[in-house]
């Protein structure tokens, strides 16, 4: 009967700060200003804001919000397709949501683990998501996380990365300390990157979904995100090869391996987003634990800027 009493407790607690949660993001956005319902209009940002899916607008990313109750720990939505980690509840995982253009939900994989990434490819076809199995930071010793991707055409379905084939110059490996994390989709819905840890090193690996392969790319890099054009990698490296040290914002050529470290100097544990061939958008949390949607130029210059109050996991779908 403890037991018993224990979870009922623990449920009431659970739908009750949910019941505050939900009802602060939409009756206020981050001035205290209301919503206005259908104020955006043309070109947009999707975001989320206290854990809500919402869209701004890309001409006034500060100005008012349109603010939905499909309720995401990590989102991302392109070509029409949203992907929505959902929370991890009281009783157990969470999982993935496929939403088609208006929201609604067309499929669901059950997960467990602890939502941290989410990618769509940019045709809206295929879906991956990151979850953190052992431990919540990339930084600690001993973590371990999942990587996998839906093809939300044919309905095929990997579970791990660690399914495929993957190798380090040329050489397969298939050590145990392998750990995956951080996909990107190329235009063709085929080819992708992720990372992999392993060995002592984290290392850009190209992906082959229908050879299911993954080899090596660069080593040093993390949570990689593809530009537009397909030619550019913007990621996350470990400051000093030390993430205990933090994380520097940087932007590899493909083609040379050239890498232009941005003007956010601060630690950015995020997988960037391009806003387009020029800005990259990444998460970055206040002292007082919000987070803020900034934006740099993705060449070097230019200085960080807010670009949404009060949000995360940003996505320009349009």
């Amino acid at each position: 009967m403890r037991t018993r009493a224990k979870l009922l407790v623990t449920a009431a607690v659970a739908v009750l700060l949910g019941g505050v949660v939900v009802g602060h993001a939409v009756l206020s956005g981050p001035s205290g200003a209301a919503p206005a319902a259908g104020a955006v209009s043309g070109p947009r940002l999707v975001v989320l804001s206290n854990g809500l899916l919402s869209t701004v607008s890309r001409s006034d990313p500060a100005g008012p919000r349109e603010v939905t109750d499909q309720r995401c720990d990590r989102a991302y939505s392109a070509g029409g397709t949203t992907a929505c980690l959902r929370p991890v509840g009281a009783f157990g995982a969470g999982g993935l949501a496929v939403l088609d253009a208006s929201l609604r939900e067309v499929r669901t994989v059950p997960l467990t683990g602890f939502p941290n990434r989410a990618r769509v490819s940019a045709g809206g076809r295929m879906v991956a998501w990151t979850l953190f199995v052992d431990g919540h930071s990339y930084a600690a010793n001993g973590f371990s996380t999942s990587a996998g991707v839906l093809d939300t055409r044919t309905g095929a379905l990997v579970t791990s990365l660690e399914e495929f084939t993957s190798s380090v110059d040329g050489v397969v490996t298939a050590a145990a300390d392998r750990n995956f994390w951080g996909v990107t989709f190329a235009a063709d819905d085929n080819r992708f990157y992720a990372t992999m840890s392993t060995g002592g090193h984290r290392y850009l690996v190209e992906g082959d979904f229908a050879a299911r392969t993954l080899r090596s790319v660069a080593d040093g890099v993390e949570c990689p995100s593809l530009s537009p054009d397909g030619t550019r990698i913007a990621y996350k490296a470990a400051v000093g090869g030390d993430p205990r040290r933090g994380w520097r914002l940087s932007v590899r050529d493909l083609a040379t391996g050239a890498v232009t470290p941005l003007a956010e100097t601060r630690s950015v544990d995020d997988q960037p987003a391009w806003l387009d061939d020029r800005t990259v958008a990444y998460g970055l949390q206040r002292g007082d634990g919000v987070n803020d949607v900034w934006s740099v130029p993705a060449d070097g210059t230019g200085t960080p800027s807010v670009l949404v109050p009060e949000a995360n996991s940003p996505a320009a779908p349009d």
